[in-house]
């Protein structure tokens, strides 16, 4: 299979403002000579934005979606495309319309991108029209509800909280994080002091995350690692994995004190699962296979932390 070379992930506008900049000052302001106050408007604060990146972190690729639906500022570096970033891009935008609930979508194409978005199924609304000094055309595409995904079991209403498990030892530990990754249907968190080798480097656990993520086109595993050093001058089969299939792995590490000095381990995946240590260098803790009143406030703290924390392109550029 062919290995991105390159990931998405979303952008706060307030954080990555300067990213988003740098590519569509490079694409509109500069090559295609749009002026800088037409570019940046003021619905770029309230608009949904997703970014591009290579394997050293850099910005390579922006686009938006604003509340009503209209997907615009769809920017990819010269020396990156044809490489399937604006179609990433694109499917990114249209599956965060879903999630809100749109049922149409449009955008405002210039002519020399009309071919990509009816590839996408969009149909011309209109007469073309000058904008910028560029003629568009505005094209629309109406959206239907999320599908369940083939072959997966309809989710249960309500299902019943499973009260939670002791762990105490690497063994439970283990037969633990292999359920949770075995019932997750799109997205994986872990958080971790160094990715402890004795849990995240067996085999049997990084096949297991190999097979979710590839099992579904959509997965996601994020990652928090609290310590990178320990990692950085040895081989380990998670971050090889990570490096591997980039576009399925995000890896943080924090920045704040606050986070740096948190001695907790944890898992959660988004089928209600969760796995808790307090001590993250230790294996004794608890979990279980759905407790959604433990799984919904480690979430909320994973995000917390990995929207304070900074990527980890160091692991993403080893061995490629």
């Amino acid at each position: 299979m062919a290995i991105p070379n390159f990931y998405l992930e979303p952008a706060n506008y307030a954080s990555d403002q300067d990213d988003l900049h740098a590519v569509r000052s490079t694409v509109f302001v500069f090559e295609q000579q749009i002026p800088a106050d037409l570019e940046f408007d003021e619905l770029d604060s309230v608009c949904h934005h997703v970014i591009a990146r290579d394997l050293q972190a850099r910005p390579i690729g922006t686009g938006r979606l604003s509340p009503d639906g209209k997907i615009g500022r769809m920017a990819v570096l010269r020396e990156w495309r044809g490489q399937g970033v604006g179609a990433s891009l694109l499917r990114c935008l249209l599956e965060k319309a879903q999630k809100l609930g749109l049922t149409q979508v449009t955008a405002n194409a210039q002519l020399s991108a009309l071919g990509f978005y009816q590839r996408f199924g969009f149909c011309n609304q209109g007469e073309t029209f000058m904008e910028a000094g560029i003629p568009h055309q505005k094209v629309s595409l109406p959206l239907q509800a999320p599908q369940q995904q083939p072959g997966r079991p309809a989710p249960k209403a309500a299902a019943a909280s499973i009260e939670a498990t002791r762990l105490d030892s690497v063994e439970s530990a283990m037969t633990a994080s292999l359920e949770l990754i075995a019932q997750a249907r799109r997205q994986l968190c872990i958080y971790s002091q160094d990715l402890e080798y004795a849990l995240y480097g067996d085999g049997s656990l990084v096949e297991a995350i190999k097979q979710f993520v590839l099992g579904n086109r959509n997965a996601s595993v994020q990652i928090i690692i609290q310590d990178t050093a320990n990692l950085r001058n040895q081989y380990h089969p998670l971050i090889d994995l990570t490096q591997k299939l980039p576009s399925y792995f995000l890896l943080r590490t924090p920045l704040e004190a606050e986070d740096l000095q948190n001695q907790t381990a944890f898992v959660v995946n988004d089928a209600g699962g969760y796995l808790f240590r307090l001590l993250g260098n230790r294996y004794e803790g608890y979990w279980s296979p759905h407790l959604p009143s433990r799984n919904r406030p480690l979430r909320e703290d994973f995000e917390r932390i990995w929207q304070r924390s900074r990527p980890c392109s160091e692991f993403r550029a080893l061995g490629m």
